[in-house]
């Protein structure tokens, strides 16, 4: 153990942050976790503990060996590993699961293992890394919208069109990601406008045509207009059960809560310990708690920035962006649903809601971050030990007269 804690390099702010936030998930979802375990087991809750666990471990697993392959890696990498998940995209895509008629192709079984894994959110951190490539590698050149039409915008609707038909939060999230990358890469703004009215016209046109065509193909485009129109009128729907019940945890819950393993709606609220783990946290730990995770999250933003400053080159700069920001954006959005800012998206609390696939990508992205800004600390380590060598060889000569004597001549 001493071995591995000698070997942790990069910011050590942000190694903590996800140890709080990890340490800090595992009562919330043991709490949480009564209702699956009333629903799919036999009400024993530390059955979920030892699975978030499990999950927990691999995922430091996985952030422990990303932060150690030197950063310039991921740029081949994202090249090899982007016709990889278009293939399980498709994979997952031709499983036709529906849940209600709706399309719930989300998730594929790996096999011998038996884990279910969302093959989208893999796809999302490839993505931003091959985006972050591309734009560090014409950063100094004048590039043409129809030159980078191909290598650049081709991919991204490619993943997202594979991904909308049954998750368009992840597909709406990464698309708005995608954009800030190539805003903040200095891809042309005049030519960002005409990406936005494409994505636009498209997702129009991909409505109206499943709208127009309902049994044509299983997708959730009622689910996504239902969701929007209920937000902003009163009716009486399932995604309005989650959201009262959601209200009635966070106004349970006050200003310090009602006390750990403490939550009532927990044995109410549908996916207590994923989507809506934040209003359980809230009726749990209070505003006290609540104002707490969210700190934790705007820190991490802010040592992000501070990484993505300090790093020596264009794509070291827009990886940490690329693959940082989204966790940080998907957990105010999920904080945002819970408080009914936002409409129902099921996007999970990154490191904190019980899933094993949102926990690992999420690792993975951070160890990407972590390999960054540890290339940072070796550099400084270099130069530190440069300048020692070279301040001991000063003192030396000093202490031998003799010697400076003969340089002297």
């Amino acid at each position: 153990m001493t071995k591995v804690l000698k070997n942790i390099k990069g910011d050590k702010v942000i190694w903590a942050i996800v140890a709080l936030l990890a340490l800090f998930s595992f009562l919330p979802v043991y709490s949480a976790s009564s209702n699956l375990a009333y629903l799919y087991g036999d009400g024993n809750t530390f059955v979920f503990l030892v699975k978030h666990f499990a999950h927990l471990l691999l995922g430091f697993g996985i952030m422990y060996w990303v932060h150690k392959i030197p950063y310039h890696y991921f740029k081949g990498l994202s090249i090899i590993m982007l016709p990889v998940v278009v293939v399980l995209l498709l994979f997952t895509m031709a499983q036709n699961t529906t849940i209600g008629g709706a399309n719930a192709s989300r998730w594929i079984r790996l096999p011998f293992v038996g884990v279910t894994f969302q093959t989208s959110t893999l796809a999302a951190v490839v993505l931003m890394a091959y985006v972050a490539r591309y734009l560090s590698k014409i950063r100094d050149k004048k590039v043409t919208f129809k030159e980078s039409l191909i290598p650049l915008w081709l991919p991204v609707f490619i993943i997202l069109m594979l991904i909308l038909p049954a998750n368009f939060s992840t597909a709406a999230i990464i698309f708005s990601m995608v954009i800030m990358l190539v805003f903040l890469g200095g891809y042309p703004l005049r030519y960002i406008m005409v990406v936005l009215g494409t994505g636009l016209l498209a997702l129009t046109f991909f409505i109206l045509t499943a709208k127009a065509f309902p049994d044509a193909f299983p997708n959730r485009v009622d689910t996504w207009v239902s969701r929007a129109e209920n937000f902003f009128n009163d009716k009486d729907t399932p995604e309005d059960y989650q959201i009262e019940r959601a209200k009635i945890a966070i106004a349970r819950g006050g200003v310090v809560g009602k006390g750990p393993g403490k939550s009532v709606q927990r044995n109410f609220l549908p996916q207590s310990s994923s989507d809506f783990i934040y209003a359980i946290i809230i009726e749990e730990w209070g505003l006290v708690g609540g104002v707490f995770l969210m700190f934790l999250y705007l820190m991490l933003l802010f040592r992000l920035v501070i990484v993505a400053h300090k790093s020596t080159d264009v794509f070291g700069k827009l990886l940490v962006i690329g693959v940082g920001l989204p966790i940080v954006f998907q957990a105010l959005i999920n904080m945002a649903v819970a408080v009914e800012l936002f409409p129902v998206t099921g996007q999970t609390l990154p490191l904190v809601s019980s899933g094993g696939t949102s926990i690992w990508m999420t690792c993975m992205a951070i160890g990407m971050v972590l390999s960054i800004s540890s290339k940072r600390e070796s550099m400084l380590e270099e130069e530190s030990d440069a300048m020692n060598k070279k301040t001991a060889d000063i003192n030396e000569k000093e202490d031998n007269p003799l010697e400076v004597l003969s340089e002297a001549i």
